[in-house]
């Protein structure tokens, strides 16, 4: 894959392209980035499911972890998605759920009422290519729920592919989700930074004109 290959760095945040199966906190990429920066403390501000690779962003000062964090519950911290997902998604439209997280099954499930525990979930899609019963979908997230993407798709039959968990056909690795862009006001000098990067050109993805 990439071995984590970083995109940006400057004395109070690192951006960086995660390689599916490392965690994105405690125990993954904080220690490697340490590693290969030099940094004495990174600060994960916000989270990858494991299985998911793509663009990143840490700070390496408790300052610029607040601001980023502050950014992320306002939303100006923007993060759009590149999917496969089985059968032919809509050209373009909005799912809009509400999803409870069991955190003893670390799996998400839409529910038809709101109780504790229970989320609006919102994420805005538009398919951008249709090949061999898959479609290739861009996403932009409203809000930021465990597995949204994941569970949304698959409640409307159309599991991303290598997806077992939430009833994918194809359930072999790697899962088809990749974190394709981030953009995010600098922590110190406000300015709009934005980087995008795309997913390895294996299968699923090498059979789409992937941007």
């Amino acid at each position: 894959m990439f071995f984590m290959e970083i995109l940006y760095d400057d004395n109070c945040i690192v951006v960086c392209v995660k390689d599916p199966g490392v965690l994105s906190e405690a125990g993954g990429m904080p220690g490697l980035l340490k590693s290969r920066t030099g940094a004495g403390d990174i600060f994960c501000v916000h989270r990858l499911d494991r299985a998911v690779g793509g663009v990143m962003v840490y700070a390496k000062t408790a300052e610029a972890a607040a601001k980023l964090s502050a950014a992320v519950s306002d939303r100006r911290l923007k993060k759009e998605y590149l999917a496969v997902a089985e059968g032919e998604v809509a050209e373009s439209g909005t799912y809009r759920d509400l999803l409870f997280h069991d955190v003893r099954k670390n799996k998400t499930f839409v529910v038809d009422r709101v109780r504790k525990g229970v989320k609006e979930a919102v994420l805005d899609f538009r398919r951008m290519g249709y090949e061999s019963g898959l479609s290739l979908v861009y996403i932009t997230l409203r809000t930021g729920r465990s597995h949204q993407i994941r569970v949304q798709f698959a409640s409307r039959k159309t599991p991303l592919a290598g997806d077992g968990k939430y009833g994918a056909f194809r359930r072999e690795p790697p899962l088809a989700l990749w974190s394709y862009s981030l953009s995010f006001p600098h922590p110190v000098t406000g300015e709009t930074m934005s980087f995008r990067h795309s997913p390895p050109p294996i299968s699923p993805w090498n059979i789409f004109d992937v941007p």
